[in-house]
């Protein structure tokens, strides 16, 4: 778990303290899973009659992460041994208890199928017209979930010695009396001279480079590519199948896993999870923050979102131009990528006077997209004050729309705000600890994706069964 020092602004280990029938009846108040029942119900009155309560298997697997089953053959077992637990899933006296091999043919009915992301939306515009998130500040970060699945043993080199070819009067045994014609090999193209290419030639060879480029998948594309494609041309491209990933921890150390990651748009505040995208381990973070706020603006128009805060695994020039188009203000970590220090400037990219001293951001113009800084205080004692020294500098965000953020880097008023990232890494913690996103038990990228949108899911309903509890709360405060 992630040890981050903040303030919690909602306190869930409450609600999983409570009691069965006072936490379920919360939690499930606001979902409707007549569209789940309906996905994998039969579509015909032919054949046998179905035997199974369909909606009472989907509230047990939601019931299941809420009480940290690990496996279903545990929410099987639980299911046999306890009947006041078969009445909170909802069973009826007369219903079956589903087999092990029943709850996988319906996790198989709802994989790939749109509805965690159209129940997710659903309950964000709830939270939102309720009042609990406004969306002004939103964060996005990756986490790693581990796979089930075996690795992929590395290909190990041949070490075997080559068998010895026969000679030429060895082969001439072995050819019949009558041979047939052989047709002439023809001899290999002769390589080609190093230098510049004919005119004729560059234009060819540029058009196959032109195709090659069109024919890649998206995710092998830059970033600046990806940008022009739409939300659901990239969802449908993005890999789900595990992989080797590779980050670096809190030590600064990286270490390695084999499964999948979570990407997660996070509002700061309430800290509800705007929209959740999952891809195999080995994706780039730029890459999936492409996707993720296509979806944010896509999913949730009537947010007004005004900053959209990453660490600096998110800083590309694409990213600034995503955010930038959904006219949000980026604050990203500026990753500095072995580049040199400017001369004149400090790390921030403040200017410096003579002196050394960083000058101060004053104010922002929106009329001219433009930072205004101001002379240090140390300038009132500088003998240069009056004949070296410049009293003001302005710079346009469009000269660097990477260096030069609103707030500007380095100011006050950019650390207090960058501090509210921390929220998306609370919630990455909130779901590995207590909603079963560090147990994916289902091989398969597929499958799995089933597992990380029913964790989402049942976060949002606790989150929001939370939020009315402390409304209801205050509200008879108020009133005794």
């Amino acid at each position: 778990m992630y040890s981050i020092v903040q303030e919690s602004l909602f306190d869930m280990e409450e609600l999983i303290k409570m009691s069965p029938n006072e936490k379920y009846g919360w939690i499930f108040e606001t979902i409707d899973i007549t569209p789940f029942v309906l996905a994998v119900t039969k579509k015909s009155n032919r054949g046998a009659p179905e035997s199974l309560n369909y909606a009472a298997m989907i509230y047990s697997l939601f019931i299941r992460v809420v009480e940290r089953m690990p496996t279903i053959k545990d929410l099987v077992n639980r299911l046999n041994t306890s009947d006041e637990f078969r009445f909170h899933c909802r069973f009826n006296g007369s219903d079956s208890t589903p087999s092990e091999a029943s709850y996988s043919r319906l996790i198989g009915r709802l994989r790939g199928l749109p509805l965690f992301e159209n129940s997710h939306d659903e309950l964000i515009f709830q939270a939102f017209q309720e009042g609990f998130l406004d969306g002004t500040n939103v964060a996005i970060d990756a986490t790693h979930a581990e796979a089930r699945d075996a690795a992929n043993p590395a290909k190990k080199r041949s070490r075997k010695k080559q068998v010895n070819q026969p000679t030429a009067n060895e082969q001439m045994d072995f050819l019949p009396e009558n041979p047939k014609e052989e047709t002439p090999v023809p001899e290999p193209e002769k390589p080609k001279k190093r230098g510049r290419k004919k005119k004729e030639e560059r234009e060819q060879w540029l058009k196959e480079q032109a195709e090659l480029e069109a024919a890649k998948p998206i995710f092998e594309k830059t970033l600046d590519q990806m940008v022009d494609y739409s939300y659901e041309e990239i969802e449908a491209d993005i890999p789900v199948n595990p992989s080797w990933g590779t980050k670096k921890n809190t030590d600064n150390k990286k270490f390695f896993w084999y499964g999948y990651k979570g990407h997660l748009a996070v509002d700061c505040e309430s800290q509800y999870i705007l929209v959740a995208l999952f891809s195999s381990a080995h994706v780039n973070d730029g890459k999936m923050s492409i996707p993720l706020l296509k979806a944010l603006a896509k999913r949730h128009p009537y947010l007004n979102i005004e900053y959209i805060l990453a660490d600096a695994g998110y800083d590309f020039k694409a990213v600034y131009k995503q955010i930038r188009m959904m006219e949000a203000r980026p604050l990203i970590d500026y990753n500095r990528k072995n580049e040199a220090e400017i001369e004149g400037k400090d790390k921030y990219f403040r200017p410096v006077c003579k002196e050394g001293h960083s000058y101060v951001y004053d104010s922002f113009d929106e009329k001219y997209e433009t930072l205004k800084y101001t002379r240090p205080k140390e300038c009132v004692t500088c003998p240069f004050k009056e004949s070296g020294c410049q009293k003001v500098f302005k710079i346009k965000v469009e000269s660097d729309i990477r260096k030069y953020t609103v707030p500007a880097r380095g100011s006050h008023s950019y650390k207090e705000l960058y501090k509210k990232r921390t929220a998306v890494e609370r919630v990455n913690a909130y779901l590995k600890e207590f909603f079963q996103l560090d147990n994916i038990r289902h091989r398969g990228g597929k499958l799995a994706k089933v597992d990380f949108d029913i964790s989402c899911l049942v976060y949002t309903l606790s989150k929001l069964a939370v939020d009315r509890i402390n409304k209801q709360m205050n509200e008879m405060k108020k009133a005794g």
